[in-house]
């Protein structure tokens, strides 16, 4: 019993009063730094092209078409594209293969630049959850009004559809959900057997790989056929318009 008092009396000594000590290193610490969000700096001269992006987001249809229109910066004579992404959160996104990205914008509270080109890329729950997601739909409703394209990849032309921008309009998706997008859509014209539908402002592409010949097309659209050819050659892509499955629907 005598060591055991002289032990606690000893630890008392030695730690000090818990409160106390608790206390000093509180008043010791110095408040975290409040940390600022920093918006792109956009090239007011160049095309701003938005990437709506969410969880469950697949990296292909995303970092395709992103790949093709970021190098725009690096030719010569030609209005470039600004590229950023844009989310209903700061947080990270995490895309369905497990690659995290931090949105550039946050259209829920960030003052966005009118966006030019919006790319829908497909994700996990374009067709379940994500079509229920009103203040997403009407963001791309708003985007809609000025934008001068709005392409989606894979399954993003769920989204389109559901937002009623695909009314009167010939589209295309994801080979195997063409059904079930005109089963859900029963209104629309959605084409199989071809990689893209270019009808009016609206792209819509199969997704996968053929992202890349879908934002090609694009360009080639935009800037001519040398540009996309040396875009495709940057990246060692073998692009010839012809030789791809397309339609394109003409104007009046």
């Amino acid at each position: 019993m005598k060591y055991f008092l002289i032990a606690t009396l000893f630890g008392i000594i030695a730690c000090g009063n818990p409160s106390e000590k608790t206390t000093s290193s509180k008043v010791n610490e110095s408040p975290s730094p409040v940390k600022h969000k920093v918006l792109p700096k956009l090239d007011s001269t160049r095309y701003n092209v938005g990437f709506l992006i969410m969880d469950g987001v697949y990296n292909t249809e995303l970092t395709a078409p992103f790949d093709i229109f970021q190098h725009t910066v690096f030719r010569e004579n030609i209005k470039a594209m600004n590229v950023f992404t844009v989310a209903d959160t700061d947080d990270a996104i995490v895309t369905f293969e497990g690659m995290r990205i931090l949105p550039d914008f946050n259209y829920l509270k960030d003052d966005i630049p009118t966006i030019d080109i919006l790319v829908v890329p497909s994700a996990e729950h374009h067709l379940d959850t994500d079509l229920e997601n009103e203040v997403m739909l009407d963001f791309v409703r708003r985007v809609d009004k000025q934008a001068q394209f709005i392409t989606s990849h894979c399954d993003g032309a769920f989204v389109l559809a559901k937002a009623g921008l695909l009314e009167g309009s010939v589209s295309t998706t994801f080979p195997g959900d063409i059904d079930a997008m005109r089963k859900m859509f029963p209104s629309l014209d959605v084409r199989k057997d071809v990689f893209f539908v270019h009808d009016g402002k609206y792209l819509t592409s199969a997704g996968g790989a053929r992202s890349f010949e879908a934002a090609l097309y694009l360009c080639e659209h935009l800037y001519g056929k040398e540009i996309a050819r040396s875009l495709a050659g940057g990246l060692v892509i073998d692009w010839d318009l012809n030789t791809v499955p397309h339609l394109i629907i003409p104007k009046d």
